[in-house]
């Protein structure tokens, strides 16, 4: 079974930064991609960076330039590193692992709330 676990969450001033950390446990075998999505309090979820097994990255519009995804494989981890934090990216940050036809597997979440 893939479990994933979040580290790195916390409170930080507007223009802080914070480090994410996705440890993934189990088999990676036909990872696909590997995600950090966000869920702000009456908001749905969204999703802020995807990092593919070749290493392509993507972003959301709202973090181009200020976040960056990056892959560990041998430590089988994922980071999101966030510079210039604002505000509206406080939300609850999700790890995901996309397995393709084997389906998704999340993490529990880490709280990241950004003061004004």
């Amino acid at each position: 079974q893939v479990q994933l676990v979040e580290s790195g969450g916390g409170l930080v001033q507007a223009g802080g930064s914070l480090r994410l950390s996705c440890a993934v446990s189990g088999s990676t075998s036909g990872l696909k991609t590997m995600n950090w999505y966000r869920q702000a309090p009456g908001k749905q979820r969204e999703l802020v960076a995807a990092i593919t097994s070749g290493g392509s990255t993507d972003y959301a519009d709202p973090v181009k330039g200020r976040f960056t995804i990056t892959r560990d494989i041998a430590k089988n981890a994922v980071y999101l590193q966030m510079n210039n934090l604002k505000p509206e990216d406080t939300a609850v940050y999700y790890c995901g692992a996309n397995y393709g036809l084997r389906g998704s597997f999340w993490g529990q979440g880490t709280q990241v709330t950004v003061s004004s």
